[in-house]
């Protein structure tokens, strides 16, 4: 069975220059084995390739069940530069949490 990210996690999203930074929450501790399991950094490079054009990298922060995401050459440039709609990069969280994974 699949499910969108949405249904189990929420997210943040921050930005420094063109890199841009998602985290990952699960609402219960509990499924935060299963985001780690699935939600690999290569999964979000490939469901975020039109947006993201560098690098994504994974950490995982345990002591508070959460992964992050750094998204290089993500923001057209970055906020001073670039002339996209979301130059910070908030609703790109939204676009994550759009992601399906296996059950």
């Amino acid at each position: 069975m699949k499910k969108k990210l949405y249904d189990i996690a929420h997210s943040r999203a921050g930005d420094k220059g063109n890199t841009l930074m998602l985290s990952l929450i699960p609402y219960n501790e509990s499924d935060y084995a299963l985001l780690c399991k699935k939600v690999t950094a290569e999964k979000v490079r490939e469901h975020l390739e039109n947006i993201v054009s560098g690098e994504v990298i994974r950490y995982e922060v345990p002591n508070i069940s959460s992964l992050q995401f750094v998204c290089y050459d993500a923001l057209l440039g970055g906020v001073t530069t670039s002339l996209g709609m979301d130059t910070h990069g908030k609703t790109l969280s939204y676009a994550l949490l759009e992601m399906e994974i296996e059950l």
